[in-house]
């Protein structure tokens, strides 16, 4: 009863320190076909590899990974109505393949498989696992979106204002058509248009 108890517990210490890999796997005849990412969860503008693992069912249970298997098999990735041909190596391991990738936006993406293995039709289409932020693992977090914080362009933009309030209290003094006030004048609006844009774009993003 000891022992079970303790065989128990050592199955569960296992299972909670082993990862949990996304993995999808499809079955085409006698041939097994696993895809998935190297390092999961895959995160945005992170560089990361996307792995296949092809294998042929024979007699008596075994089974061996497929050498050659994409000599007339494409794999294509899909996000949405965009698709790329994959550019697939062969790995050390017999019958596993790998293609690096830089995933750019969040959200699920697909792989399609096409061709024949060894005479054998392939026509699959593999969900992989969902692309995620890199607000993930980052930290402090950071913006996703790559643009600008609200608050930090609303405190720009008054801070604009009253430079060009100063400016305009001395302009009386010097004359509006003195050079050194039209060059400010000038820079101050290039800095506002330049916020304005930012903002404006901001909002559309969100």
């Amino acid at each position: 009863m000891k022992a079970q108890f303790l065989l128990a517990l050592t199955i569960i210490a296992i299972s909670a320190v082993t990862p949990v890999f996304a993995h999808k796997t499809v079955f085409v005849e006698q041939y097994e076909i696993e895809v998935g990412w190297s390092d999961e969860p895959p995160l945005v503008s992170q560089q990361n590899t996307i792995v296949f693992a092809f294998t042929v069912n024979e007699d008596e249970g075994v089974s061996t990974g497929v050498t050659n298997a994409f000599r007339d098999l494409t794999a294509t990735i899909k996000s949405g109505s965009v698709s790329k041909q994959l550019d697939v190596l062969s790995d050390s391991k017999a019958g596993h393949y790998y293609s690096k990738i830089i995933p750019t936006q969040t959200g699920p993406l697909a792989i399609e498989l096409k061709g024949t293995i060894n005479g054998v039709a392939v026509n699959e289409v593999v969900q992989i696992e969902s692309v995620e932020s890199i607000n993930v693992i980052a930290f402090p977090p950071t913006d996703a979106s790559g643009l600008p914080d609200l608050a930090k362009i609303k405190n720009s933009l008054a801070q604009l204002q009253q430079d060009v309030a100063q400016i305009q209290q001395g302009g009386a003094s010097v004359g509006e058509s003195g050079k050194s006030y039209d060059y400010a004048m000038f820079a101050m609006g290039l800095g506002a248009a330049g916020i304005i844009l930012a903002v404006i774009s901001l909002i559309k993003r969100k």
